[in-house]
């Protein structure tokens, strides 16, 4: 698979509640497989990163995550099968310089 023609998305996923550790793991997990599962149907898509966002007393309340697709919709159906919210979805601009 060659990253040629795919764009870089950057997904906001906002709890409702807050999640564990454990919890979170859970979802990488299942996130993990239904990549899988998309790339053996020929979905081009992967995950590059993703940043957890917890509250003042350290519970997790989301996470930003970097993923390389073709399309908006690949990104879309991942979130969907992997019962992963997808609050907002963008693409991802020109880094910034500086410090």
């Amino acid at each position: 698979m060659s990253d040629q023609g795919w764009e870089d998305f950057l997904i906001l996923r906002e709890l409702d509640e807050p999640i564990t550790e454990e919890e979170l793991e859970a979802a990488g997990e299942q996130s993990g497989q239904t990549l899988e599962e998309l790339r053996d149907e020929g979905v081009d898509i992967r995950w590059v990163e993703s940043e957890v966002m917890t509250d003042e007393s350290g519970r997790i309340t989301g996470t930003f995550c970097h993923y390389k697709a073709e399309t908006e919709d690949a990104v879309r159906e991942h979130a969907e099968r992997a019962g992963l919210p997808a609050t907002r979805i963008d693409r991802r601009g020109e880094p910034l310089d500086g410090e």
